[in-house]
């Protein structure tokens, strides 16, 4: 049988973040994050769930890891919960939640298993919130000294580090629709957050390569939108450059050519001055990585007509009546036909083609990754905890990473393919009404049970690469 092989030593794993499955909010000295504080805000998440005991992995590490190894994954990302290593986001480090993230590194080399490392995936302590949050430039500063604590704890035995998260969502549903923490809708507060975050990114490569062995490999981890133009109209092509600015090239153009877009500054000169960028900032921004890591789920169809016969989609447009795009005003995000997931999101695998090869185009020299991509679908266990068949996934999944096999074949630079999620969890603003994983997980007993998917995916690891038909 044809297989489409991917190349030798790519790095297939799967990823999760600590809020999503660690629980233990409250033990070893954890403090308080803003996903803590947003989760009892009423209505804040779809059936009032928390974190706070999510996949219990925080017990549970070390079965996870074996359940790792017994699916053959090669690697596994996964990040660092701040407030268990600062508290309050400053002074200086837990011990214990320092030991917790020494345990689990030890435990996935003892099996084979890379770790690829991300020190912030949105969970910010809360007293830095109180201070400001990422609106601030402190924060950014108590970010640096946080990355030099966990470097110098982990880094003779991580050698693949992503510093910030998806900033977009951060800065964007953080702080512009209020659809995550902290909940705050100001578009102003929200072009600050990018900033600071971006800023953060950049000092924290500082630390990492005065900390860092030189074989050792700093990213940051973006999810570009793969925005369409929902027709040849000119009007519907200009829209669609206008959401690239705001949630593509405001942080590409920063970190790859030390500059922000005109346009985006031009778009949104109406909601700040841009007086916090400081000079010297976007140097320190644009600081040379060694990878881009690249989140991938679904694209966005951009209309600029005000009026028009499809439905508007509201997934992460608006949230409580205020746009996710600031300085888009007036534009629609219209949902085309097609399958969906569970998240009523469009699959179309041709758009992560799409993106790769445009984001190896615009960044020739910088090696990518796919650091999530994946679907959610609602698979329940057969009878008396029997087999969990969730073909919809394979299928997703199947398609995309033929994607994968056709941007590399067109040109990127390609490393590796991470499935979102290793095991069903907490899903944020979804709460636990939405399953990624690769494995199930009773969150009234803790039980995994491991789906086809999974089955499906040891196969193709072992293969490096999927049957062409």
């Amino acid at each position: 049988m044809t297989v489409l092989e991917f190349p030798p030593g790519f790095l297939w794993g799967a990823a999760t973040s600590a809020y999503q499955i660690e629980g233990a909010v409250a033990a070893g000295g954890r403090g308080p994050s803003i996903w803590d504080t947003f989760c009892r805000v009423p209505g804040a998440v779809i059936g009032g769930g928390t974190g706070d005991i999510a996949c219990d992995h925080y017990r549970r590490y070390a079965d996870d890891v074996a359940l790792m190894a017994d699916l053959g994954l090669p690697g596994y990302r996964f990040s660092i919960a701040w407030p268990r290593v600062q508290p309050g986001g400053s002074g200086p480090a837990n011990s214990a939640g320092l030991a917790f993230y020494d345990r689990l590194v030890d435990a996935l080399l003892e099996r084979g298993i890379t770790p690829m490392l991300t020190l912030y995936h949105w969970d910010l302590p809360q007293q830095l919130q109180d201070d400001g949050g990422w609106t601030v430039r402190s924060t950014a500063e108590r970010f640096a000294a946080y990355t030099e604590i966990v470097a110098r704890r982990l880094a003779d035995r991580v050698r693949l580090w992503t510093t910030v998260n998806e900033p977009w969502c951060s800065a964007f549903l953080g702080y512009a629709s209020g659809m995550h923490a902290p909940g705050i809708r100001d578009h102003r507060q929200s072009l600050q957050a990018v900033h600071h975050l971006l800023l953060a990114h950049g000092l924290a490569v500082q630390v990492l390569r005065s900390a860092l062995p030189a074989s050792a490999q700093v990213s940051i981890t973006l999810n570009p939108h793969q925005a369409d133009p929902a027709s040849a109209d000119p009007v519907d092509l200009a829209a669609a450059y206008r959401v690239d600015g705001i949630a593509n090239r405001i942080f590409l153009d920063p970190l790859f050519h030390g500059r922000y877009p005109d346009d985006v500054l031009a778009t949104t000169a109406h909601l700040t001055d841009w007086s916090f960028v400081r000079d010297g900032d976007l140097e320190v921004i644009s600081a040379p990585i060694d990878a881009l890591g690249v989140n991938y789920y679904t694209p966005v169809s951009v209309s600029g007509r005000a009026t028009g016969p499809e439905a508007a989609d509201p997934t992460e447009e608006k949230h409580g009546g205020v746009s996710a795009f600031p300085g888009c005003d007036g534009l629609r995000m219209i949902k085309q036909p097609g399958r969906r997931t569970d998240m009523d999101w469009l699959i179309d695998p041709s758009g992560l083609t799409r993106l790769l090869v445009r984001l190896s185009r615009d960044l020739p020299g910088v090696p990518l990754f796919v650091t999530e991509n994946g679907a959610a679908y609602h698979a329940p266990p057969g009878a008396n905890g029997g087999r969990i068949r969730d073909e919809a996934r394979i299928e997703y999944l199947r398609g995309h990473i033929r994607a994968v096999h056709d941007a590399i074949r067109l040109g990127a630079d390609v490393r590796g393919y991470f499935v979102w999620s290793l095991l069903d969890n907490f899903e944020w603003a979804w709460g636990y009404s939405q399953r990624f994983g690769l494995v199930y997980v009773d969150y009234e007993t803790g039980e995994r049970i491991p789906k086809q998917s999974a089955a499906w995916l040891r196969g193709l690891i072992e293969a490096n690469g999927l049957p062409a038909a």
